[in-house]
């Protein structure tokens, strides 16, 4: 086990040079996590909680939990009448969906994002509060900018750092040295009823990662920019069936771009079967369900196609939400998929 910690250390050193953001495999269903510009962005609050742990099984691996809350300010409902609900049977995201869309009214959004992501001794635990703003460019298509600012707490366990060898007592402590530093993002996105494209920057602030205490100088590690673009397309399926196939690509420099490929097929307002491709790295199926009009649950299953399968259980990640105010009983979102 001890082989294994070893390694996963390894894994947090790179990433001290590289990706430092958590993976989220269901990003379609929450894309509010990658981009403040959907603050708002439907008639109600939406929260959504998710927890995921990436490669079980082996000792130190990430695992990641977040809450994040949004709603919108001054927004008027695209619903006016009674007869604007759903019938029985009928597909929300039928015909008739794409016949009465129309652009967002101008309006805010204020959000809450709470994260906290756990790999070996180290934790990462952020917290923004986001704004956004949206308005309609045409008559069926709408825009948003959005930006989040807040805190990250970058945390170091050191008793976790006992190994055979004796330690730099310059890092090694009997308990946790936490740094404070800001944090902010930003992010533009364009929707309609049948696409969506993103574009958004987390952890804008490169900063100096150092916990050392100041006791050694020369310290290589650096929180750097990541940059995420989105997009993805709506294709009505028969009467009953919406198919969604979405790309989501990384930048983090000096990182070559990652790319995920995803694709998702809903049944009426009631569920969806998806399916997943990360580049270089493996695949993944995703299932939710909406157990009402108030709640949703997701769950998906990473299989990595690198050589971490050789001693992991695959990564788990699942997903519930809440609409709070959903007064028009939207039983899937409007313009998120």
């Amino acid at each position: 086990m001890k082989k294994i910690t070893v390694l996963i250390l390894m894994v947090v050193c790179v990433q001290s040079q590289a990706q430092q953001k958590p993976h989220y495999t269901q990003y379609i269903l929450n894309q509010y996590i990658l981009n403040p510009a959907l603050t708002g962005i439907e008639n109600y609050t939406d929260i959504k909680v998710s927890h995921r742990h990436q490669w079980a099984g082996i000792d130190g691996s990430p695992v990641t939990t977040y809450l994040t809350a949004h709603t919108p300010l001054g927004k008027k409902d695209y619903k006016t009448t009674a007869t604007s609900f759903s019938m029985p049977g009928e597909n929300p995201r039928g015909e008739r969906y794409w016949e009465e869309y129309t652009a967002a009214e101008p309006h805010h959004g204020i959000g809450l994002q709470v994260i906290n992501d756990k790999t070996g001794p180290l934790n990462q635990f952020t917290a923004n509060i986001t704004y956004a703003y949206h308005l309609g460019i045409s008559p069926r298509t709408s825009i948003a900018a959005g930006f989040g600012a807040g805190f990250t707490r970058l945390g170091l366990q050191t008793d976790k750092l006992q190994f055979a060898t004796a330690v730099d007592p310059a890092v090694y402590s009997s308990g946790t040295i936490n740094k404070w530093k800001p944090d902010l993002s930003a992010g533009l996105y364009l929707y309609s009823a049948d696409y969506f494209v993103g574009l958004s920057a987390q952890q804008i602030l490169p900063q100096k990662i150092d916990f050392t205490e100041n006791t050694v100088k020369q310290t290589g590690g650096r929180l750097v920019p990541h940059v995420f673009a989105t997009a993805g397309y709506r294709f009505l399926v028969g009467d009953d069936f919406n198919f969604i196939p979405s790309v989501l690509v990384k930048y983090i420099n000096p990182l070559p771009m990652q790319v995920d490929i995803n694709a998702k097929l809903q049944y009426l307002d009631f569920l969806w079967l998806g399916a997943s491709y990360r580049m270089k790295y493996g695949y993944a199926a995703m299932a939710g369900i909406n157990v009402s009009n108030t709640v949703h649950v997701g769950y998906s299953y990473d299989y990595s196609t690198t050589a971490l399968n050789n001693y992991s259980h695959g990564t788990h990640e699942l997903l519930i939400g809440f609409t709070i105010g959903n007064k028009y009983d939207d039983g899937c979102p409007r313009n998120v998929w």
